[in-house]
């Protein structure tokens, strides 16, 4: 197979006398994205943009699952397809970002920290699991919210996503993170991974959480096309929040729109989605992808 960059240390070369970057322009690097319901995904345009824009030619294409009759005999199925195929990698979206996990050869420590990968690359046929959702989700926090309090952050989901955004704010300096889900196993297993003693399960209903909180983030997949709604009642925001969310097909989500009309700071997913595809584009070529660029095209 056909290797791309670097082998399995997750640093991207600079495209200088490793004899891997530059001949990249002989071929076609194949990527894409394993999901479900994904066709609305800008991921396709932001990793080929940023590829020509390098001079490189790049096909990201979506391995979208949606209609599969057994969801995870066709995710592995799908990772043997393209490691044969000659995929320098590919990405990974709900449902499968927990799932593809025992699907591969080797995990990054922090894909193995966060519990959780969004990056697949293959090198030497082997496939190693990265996460690059968590760099994204701060990267955009940073820029979008920037400065506000982070005493008390209540968050909703603790999924493959749930787990990049509790990871990263642990690291920008959450005090007390509170993990809401359905599912309380899950949930108290994200506790667990987490560092320090900052996270815990919601221990009360989810109003008497908000009524304290100074923020709010939407780690789930509620609000984007094909989930309509609200991952939480609009009754229960209050203007002391700032509201963050990872969707970013619609942009603004119908929890942002609730939340800005309350005159809460807010933040979409868009920069999560750039940041995160910038790294993974990165690992899959070799190259540093540029940030300004990627979003200025988004």
């Amino acid at each position: 197979m056909r290797a791309y960059g670097k082998p399995d240390d997750g640093k991207p070369g600079d495209g200088r006398g490793d004899g891997t970057v530059a001949d990249q322009t002989l071929q076609p690097i194949l990527t894409g994205l394993i999901g479900i319901d994904i066709q609305g995904s800008r991921s396709p345009a932001m990793h080929e943009r940023e590829a020509a824009a390098q001079g490189l030619s790049l096909h990201y294409r979506l391995l979208d699952l949606g209609v599969a009759p057994d969801s995870d005999r066709d995710l592995a199925a799908t990772l043997e397809l393209v490691r044969a195929g000659g995929y320098a990698g590919v990405n990974v979206t709900h449902p499968f970002k927990q799932r593809v996990m025992p699907l591969l050869d080797a995990l990054s420590d922090e894909a193995q920290a966060i519990g959780a990968v969004n990056t697949v690359v293959f090198r030497d046929g082997r496939s190693t699991g990265h996460n690059t959702d968590s760099y994204g989700f701060a990267e955009g926090f940073e820029r979008q919210l920037k400065g506000v309090a982070l005493d008390r952050v209540v968050q909703v989901g603790a999924g493959g996503a749930g787990a990049a955004t509790a990871m990263a704010m642990v690291k920008l300096g959450c005090r007390a993170l509170v993990i809401v889900d359905p599912q309380a196993d899950r949930a108290a297993d994200l506790v667990a991974r987490l560092p320090g003693d900052v996270a815990r399960v919601a221990t009360r209903d989810l109003a008497a959480e908000l009524a304290r909180a100074d923020g709010l983030i939407n780690a789930t997949p509620i609000g984007m096309d094909g989930h309509p709604g609200m991952p939480v009642d609009a009754a229960l925001l209050h203007p002391g929040l700032w509201v963050a969310d990872v969707v970013y097909f619609p942009l603004e989500t119908a929890l942002l729109r609730a939340a800005r009309a309350l005159g809460c700071r807010t933040a979409h997913g868009g920069d999560m989605a750039v940041f995160q595809a910038a790294r993974a584009f990165d690992l899959f070529t070799g190259r540093h992808a540029d940030r300004a660029r990627m979003a200025a095209r988004f």
